[in-house]
């Protein structure tokens, strides 16, 4: 098993206000915990860039430019009242989108089977013409459209297991039928949406969960709803939108999630694209705020993607968290 990790330094250069949740701790914490000998097979490699024209297969021009004309100089500008751009906010995010379509060449060329991209900021809150959410630019649904255009795929699929519901990646989608969107997520949470009765063009499908819910209704919930609607689908390209906040220890929703349960839906989405897909899979990082739970989590998702099985003796110790 290939896996290539898509990382860059400009993530460490998008600030936000004090006491933000998505702050660069977070990509410090991952980067930590990515460096360790236990992902030495990992294969290493730099974002590029994301370029305007994939951008544009799903944000609208008039977006785009909202968001370079806002770009400060020094200090802080607001998109909304949780999005907030540094001057180093801008390349993080085009680093971003550059990863997830250099991830997409990569496992179509054969050169990887999967790749994890561990920048930030996420993006599965940002719409055609709107960031949102801490988001700025949606990398699931800009690769998606990007594997569908440069690479030929007929039907991608985007599944998301954050445990706030990817608004963004279902407007985008919401018309397309050869696109899906698979989510598990808290409801009622931020931003609102995710029922079950939001379907689009029959490739939504929602599987809420209540707060206090762990494992078991997490699986139930990808067992009977998501996955046996991804095999009805047959992607071409899996793109997982791997937040880490359904984590118990995240401060900011009430799913009672373990890293096991990720490496669970991990493991079961790989199988998914293996029968398939050829095993192709694109992840891209998007919340998980409490920094232990979400370094775990990144190790144990990563690991699945690298082996391919549920061999995770290998987590990080005790003291290797607490220096998080």
């Amino acid at each position: 098993m290939t896996t290539f990790l898509y990382t860059h330094a400009s993530s460490l250069r998008h600030v936000t206000p004090e006491g933000h949740p998505e702050r660069i701790d977070r990509i410090r914490a991952v980067n930590q915990i990515l460096a360790s000998a236990h992902f030495r097979d990992l294969v290493r490699r730099e974002a590029p860039l994301g370029r305007d024209e994939d951008i544009l297969r799903a944000h609208a021009y008039e977006h785009l430019e909202r968001v370079r004309a806002m770009s400060p100089t020094e200090g802080f500008e607001y998109l909304d009242p949780d999005t907030a751009m540094s001057p180093g906010t801008l390349e993080a995010a085009l680093r971003a989108v550059g990863a997830a379509t250099a991830a997409v060449d990569a496992v179509f060329a054969g050169e990887a089977d999967n790749a994890f991209c561990a920048l930030r900021p996420p993006g599965h809150h940002a719409e055609t013409r709107r960031a949102m959410g801490f988001c700025f630019f949606n990398q699931a649904a800009i690769a998606a459209h990007y594997a569908r255009h440069v690479h030929g795929a007929e039907r991608v699929a985007v599944v998301d297991f954050d445990v706030h519901h990817g608004n963004g990646t279902q407007e985008i989608f919401w018309s397309d039928a050869e696109m899906f969107y698979g989510s598990t997520h808290q409801m009622p949470l931020y931003p609102g949406t995710g029922s079950v009765q939001e379907t689009g063009a029959g490739n939504i499908f929602n599987a809420p969960l209540r707060a206090g819910d762990g494992g078991e209704q997490f699986r139930e919930a990808m067992g009977s709803v998501i996955l046996p609607a991804l095999d009805a689908f047959g992607p071409d390209l899996v793109v997982i939108s791997a937040g880490f906040d359904a984590h118990h220890r995240d401060p900011l929703g009430s799913l009672q999630l373990t890293e096991e349960d990720f490496a669970w839906a991990t493991l079961k989405l790989m199988e998914a694209a293996e029968i398939h897909c050829g095993g192709r899979i694109v992840s891209v990082l998007e919340g998980g705020y409490d920094l232990q739970g979400l370094s775990a989590s990144v190790g144990i998702h990563v690991q699945a993607l690298m082996r391919g099985n549920a061999d995770f003796d290998d987590q990080p110790t005790d003291e290797e968290e607490d220096e998080l």
